[in-house]
């Protein structure tokens, strides 16, 4: 298994193509989908097609199952899960600080009011 940031690299690059995310787009929409029918909705060829299918399962956005003579694909979200993990973890604990920080003072505030008032 590649380390971390291999991986996220591989992920980054193989997002960066328009093409190779209208992929994942279409193994989203039907799981289990044979290459044939991918490669059926670009313009480019199949040959073509097969280099950017095999970019994505380099990256483990996609899993290929061989099922007789069809090759079966399946969208894979682990890669683009640890890329979300990775940078909203570190900054929710960021932000949910700082909205703490908030609450607390604006429910001083609501407190100080209610003695003024009092």
């Amino acid at each position: 298994m590649r380390n971390e940031p291999d991986t996220l690299d591989a992920a980054f690059a193989a997002l960066a193509h328009p093409a190779r995310r209208r992929m994942l787009d279409l193994l989203v929409q039907a799981p289990g989908c044979s290459v044939k029918w991918v490669t059926s909705h670009f313009d480019f060829s199949r040959i073509a097609a097969m280099k950017h299918l095999s970019v994505l399962e380099d990256a483990g956005l996609i899993i290929s199952e061989k099922k007789g003579r069809t090759r079966e694909l399946y969208f894979n979200s682990v890669p683009i899960q640890q890329i979300y993990d990775r940078w909203t973890s570190q900054y929710g604990s960021f932000w949910a600080e700082r909205l703490a920080d908030v609450k607390e003072r604006v429910e001083a505030r609501q407190a100080k009011g209610e003695r003024k008032s009092a």
